[in-house]
């Protein structure tokens, strides 16, 4: 016998976990509402404090040239193409003294897929940083990203990430993920990894005692059931490894890319999809808004469907921007976002350690009804 809708909510409510035709079930439901309800119940029960999080960090890209073809991509450049480039270091050392001047801990650094970059320039691009800056933490080089080092260098993957950790890198962020099974990957990307090498990264990282989060982009060419499979194979890493910290999931932004006749998904299929992602990743403490791609409102409104954090201030951010989503929000406007809601705003760094000072006032948090 099938389980009505209102039944399944109740099993995630209850904290029993979802198996694959359930999580379909979710993805498929139009009843935006019950999903967000049972979302902020999962939320308010694994995260009952008073609080919600966000933190200070800024996207650096030290380089757009990138041997892969993502139809989904407007920020890559092939290699000898004029408008491609490398980051000089003097100006990203300048980026990550604008981002502590502003209460920063972190950078989140990514790149292209670049060709010719052995391991020593990555060692030495951390070393340059920790050595001016000990106290910031390198979020940096996505799976597909540290693969192609290995393929690059010749190197085995444990002794790419084991040097690049000894180097400096701190944490490892979910870039490149986009929707976690081959046939989708196969269809939009040429030259960039597949499903189990993206996740054996992650996997291999987190054996070495790293930790870093997870993503999903959707609203392109996948299927509900892909996005829910997607959701499945993070899950089973988890349950294997513990290693990732956070979720983020945010829509495909199709303006600029090859992909520019696909319509963009809209906030309810945001709100939608992230609550489902709550409901189903029973093993992963914390969900991130997207405002990035959503706005202030959607992106506050976030917090109710499941989010237990704001993201991140993100003072410079280019591959969204380059597909033509710019937003962008001031400290000021993502604390007030929260504290709207009834929330204390705590900045939190990439482990989510508290890095604040302790506040003097208790919020309440809302209420869904």
């Amino acid at each position: 016998m099938v389980a009505s809708i209102a039944a399944v909510l109740d099993k995630a409510v209850a904290g029993e976990r979802l198996n694959l035709d359930e999580g379909l079930r979710l993805i498929e439901s139009r009843d935006l509402v019950a999903l967000g309800r049972a979302a902020d119940a999962v939320t308010r029960r694994m995260h009952p404090e008073a609080y919600r999080t966000y933190n200070i960090d800024r996207n650096i890209n030290y380089t757009n040239i990138c041997t892969a073809v993502c139809d989904f991509c407007a920020f890559y450049r092939k290699p000898k193409d004029p408008e491609g480039y490398v980051l000089d270091r003097a100006e990203l050392l300048r980026k990550i003294q604008e981002t502590v001047d502003l209460g920063g801990d972190q950078i989140l650094m990514q790149g292209g897929l670049h060709p010719e970059f052995k391991i020593e320039w990555y060692e030495e691009l951390l070393h340059d940083i920790k050595s001016r800056f000990p106290q910031v933490n390198v979020h940096g080089f996505s799976p597909p990203e540290i693969h192609a080092f290995t393929k690059v260098s010749k190197l085995p993957l444990k002794t790419v990430l084991s040097r690049l950790k000894a180097a400096g890198l701190g944490s490892l962020p979910g870039g490149g993920a986009e929707i976690l099974v081959d046939r989708v990957r196969r269809a939009m990307t040429r030259g960039k990894v597949m499903t189990d090498d993206w996740l054996n990264v992650c996997r291999v990282w987190h054996e070495l005692g790293g930790r870093g989060s997870a993503t999903m982009m959707f609203g392109h060419i996948e299927t509900l059931a892909e996005r829910i499979e997607h959701l499945e194979r993070i899950r089973q890493l988890q349950d294997e490894m513990g290693g990732f910290t956070a979720f983020i999931c945010w829509t495909f932004q199709p303006d600029h890319t090859d992909m520019s006749h696909i319509p963009k998904a809209g906030s309810f299929d945001y709100l939608k999809t992230q609550a489902v992602a709550r409901l189903y990743l029973d093993n992963i403490p914390n969900i991130q808004s997207s405002w990035v791609t959503q706005g202030l409102k959607i992106g506050q409104l976030a917090l109710c469907y499941g989010a237990n954090d704001m993201g991140s201030l993100m003072i410079e951010e280019n591959v969204v921007a380059s597909a033509g989503t710019v937003h962008y929000l001031s400290l000021a406007q993502i604390r007030d976002a929260i504290a709207e809601l009834g929330y204390i705003p705590r900045q939190r760094n990439v482990f989510y350690d508290l890095i604040d000072a302790e506040p003097t006032v208790v919020g309440v948090g809302p209420a869904m009804s």
